[in-house]
């Protein structure tokens, strides 16, 4: 039993599905972290439940690795063949298979991206809300519980997921959840599989809520003097319930870099990116009472508008800082780094991090999700350079162990992947051991995504 069977068999039934060419398998080895390139033996272009289904049987068979790959922006090494094998794209499994307005639901697979689903959902009045950022594929968001700037209000894929056709180690397909809103019948397995980073089963058909199309939607930017006095202002605005769709900080440094990519005359503060969705009259009133809140923690300059230019223009540096903060350190490799802690506990971490970082002699521009106590730290470190890497894997660390004691997590919303395993026992203790025996009873050969999310068999 070895992983040579494995691609033989493989080959021998779908020759037009394989490929073990370098250039391909490159493809399926990069990452967005400071993990070294790792190859899969072959990459297989899944088109069908029924080919995943034989295709897991002979890995199953045959104890060969087996890595579920998306449009490949995980940024935790989620995706990599750590342990060689197959890689199993699911691109090709791109169809949005119904639409279903009456009842605020759509069935599709794992390969289509989020933009192709709201393009398709224009005509019907909905549309999708979990925006990671990246135009992933919505498999890969569900393995990873991807949520991102809309889930302040709309929750994250855990929440989005409602039913799943999945295909266990074995090659028994098995479907999850329906598409009812609620359900007593047993054990929920979506909310199992769901974050679970394709280590318990394969997706090859998702569920998903839909929401409508707000009658309005309003944006507001605003600046101040500290991140502590940005990070108050959502404290107080969450506290206040008020029903805010997007609520992002951005740090001095990187308006610093979006001034320079977008030749803008931001004031050098921190800022927030606000958005508010719903009734005319509702989002003028939202807007205003968070204006009000941000007054009186000296925030300023305030610009608020509903319409869509507008607001495309106001939001313009958020949606692309990252391209901002890579042009102004062309050379660079961006470690992304996410954290998440109760609302009321953020602004001891973000400024903890925030000096540990300016002490480090790294760069590391802040952003991120603040509306649900979420953000990113983006740590910039020279190519190939050793002691960089250093600097940025004990910061890090670092915020990790923060994260814990502030009764946080060590990951919103990025995942575990292998960037973030050796924190597991720390964040779950016992419940760890009790992941490890869910894996061995669902995928006893340890071929879904080996060396992810639980401890090495």
């Amino acid at each position: 039993m070895t992983i040579r069977n494995a691609v033989s068999r493989i080959e021998e039934l779908w020759p037009e599905s394989i490929s073990t060419k370098m250039a391909i398998r490159k493809q399926h080895g990069t990452n967005e972290t400071y993990f070294p390139e790792i190859l899969p033996d072959a990459v297989v272009f899944a088109k069908n439940t029924k080919e995943v289904s034989e295709i897991l049987k002979i890995c199953h068979e045959e104890e060969c690795p087996i890595v579920a790959w998306g449009t490949g922006t995980s940024l935790e090494g989620n995706a990599l063949a750590e342990r060689g094998g197959i890689s199993l794209d699911m691109m090709n499994m791109n169809k949005v298979l119904s639409i279903n307005p009456e009842d605020m639901d759509a069935i599709v697979q794992p390969g289509v991206t989020r933009e192709q689903l709201n393009h398709e959902l224009k005509a019907s009045g909905l549309f999708f809300p979990v925006d990671p950022g990246a135009n992933a594929s919505l498999g890969g968001m569900a393995a990873t519980r991807a949520s991102g700037t809309t889930a302040v209000r709309y929750g994250t894929m855990r929440e989005n997921v409602i039913g799943l056709e999945i295909v266990m180690a074995n090659g028994k397909i098995i479907r999850t959840g329906g598409r009812s809103r609620k359900s007593a019948a047993g054990y929920d397995l979506t909310k199992l599989i769901v974050g679970s980073e394709g280590t318990l089963a394969i997706m090859t058909e998702l569920t998903l809520k839909l929401q409508g199309r707000p009658e309005a939607i309003a944006a507001a930017i605003c600046a101040f003097p500290t991140v502590n006095q940005a990070v108050e202002t959502v404290i107080q605005t969450i506290q206040m319930a008020i029903p805010i769709a997007r609520m992002e900080l951005v740090d001095t440094e990187t308006i610093q870099a979006c001034n320079e990519y977008f030749q803008e005359t931001m004031p050098k503060a921190p800022h927030l990116f606000l958005e508010f969705h719903g009734s005319e009259s509702s989002v003028m009133e939202q807007s205003g009472i968070v204006s009000e809140i941000a007054n009186s923690f000296s925030g300023s300059d305030f610009k608020w508008s509903s319409k869509a230019e507008e607001r495309n223009k106001l939001w313009k540096a958020r949606h692309h800082a990252f391209y901002a903060v890579k042009a102004k350190y062309a050379g660079y490799k961006a470690i992304a780094t996410d954290a998440c802690v109760p609302i009321s506990k953020l602004a001891t971490l973000i400024d903890k991090t925030a000096k540990d970082i300016s002490q480090s002699g790294i760069p590391g521009p802040i952003w991120g999700h603040v509306g649900d106590g979420n953000f990113h730290a983006t740590l910039l470190v020279r190519e190939n350079n050793e002691e960089d890497q250093n600097i940025a894997k004990g910061i890090i660390h670092r915020m990790c162990e923060r994260c814990l004691e502030l009764e946080g997590t060590i990951t919103g919303e990025h995942g575990i992947g292998m960037g973030k395993l050796r924190y597991m026992q720390d964040e779950h203790g016992y419940g760890w051991e009790i992941m490890s025996q869910i894996k061995r009873t669902l995928d006893p050969n340890y071929i879904l995504n080996p060396g992810k999310v639980i401890k090495s068999n």
